[in-house]
C-alpha cells in the first residue's frame, strides 16, 4: 500500500487555484447569515407551573382548615389542670424534675458503642412521658386527688432515676473501654 500512495504522489501536480478578490467578504457574509439566523424563542411557562402549585396549596389549605374558628371567651374556657397549677409547691416540684430530666438528657454522650442502650432507655422514658400525659388528662377529668398527684410525682422521679442510671452505665462502659484499651497497649 505504501508504494501505491507513492506512485500517486509522484504524478500529482499542485493546482494553482486562486481565490477571488471578494472571497473573504463572501465568506464573512455567509458566516454572519448562518450565525445570526433568527430562531424563534421558546416561551417559558415555568412561572405558570409555580402559580398553579401555589393555587393548589392555597385551595388545599382552605379545604382542610377547620371551619369552627370562633373565638372563645377565656373566662368561660375551662383551664387545664396540671401538677404545677394545683399549688406553688407542686409547681416547684414539677419544674425541678422537668429541668433535671432535660439537663440529664442534654448531658448524654451518644456514641456507637452505647447507642442501642441509650435508645432503649429513651424509649422507656418516652413511654413514661405518655403515661404522664394520660395521668394529667385523668387529673382534668376526675379532678384533683392524692393518688393521681402521687402517680404524677412518681412518674417524674422514675424518669429522672432512669436517666441517672443510664448516665452511670454509660460511664461504666466508658471506663471499661478505657481499661481494655490500656491493657491492649501494655
Amino acid at each position: 500500500m505504501q508504494k501505491d500512495i507513492r506512485d500517486l504522489l509522484r504524478d500529482y501536480k499542485e493546482q494553482n487555484i486562486e481565490l477571488s478578490a471578494n472571497h473573504s467578504s463572501k465568506f464573512e457574509g455567509l458566516l454572519q447569515q448562518e450565525m445570526h439566523q433568527y430562531k424563534p424563542k421558546k416561551k417559558n411557562y415555568k412561572w405558570l407551573s409555580i402559580a398553579a402549585s401555589v393555587v393548589l396549596l392555597v385551595s388545599l389549605a382552605i379545604r382542610f382548615y377547620p371551619l369552627n374558628t370562633t373565638k372563645e371567651d377565656p373566662k368561660t374556657t375551662p383551664k387545664e389542670i396540671s401538677l404545677g397549677s394545683i399549688s406553688p409547691e407542686f409547681q416547684t416540684i414539677e419544674t425541678y424534675y422537668t429541668n433535671s430530666i432535660n439537663l440529664e438528657i442534654s448531658q448524654l454522650e451518644l456514641t456507637e458503642e452505647n447507642k442501642e442502650m441509650v435508645d432503649g432507655y429513651l424509649f422507656k422514658i418516652a413511654e413514661l412521658t405518655k403515661e404522664y400525659k394520660s395521668l394529667t388528662k385523668e387529673l382534668n377529668t376526675k379532678g384533683v386527688n392524692d393518688s393521681t398527684i402521687d402517680a404524677l410525682i412518681r412518674n417524674l422521679q422514675l424518669r429522672l432515676q432512669l436517666l441517672q442510671r443510664l448516665k452511670k452505665q454509660i460511664q461504666q462502659l466508658k471506663n471499661l473501654n478505657t481499661n481494655q484499651n490500656e491493657t491492649q497497649i501494655i
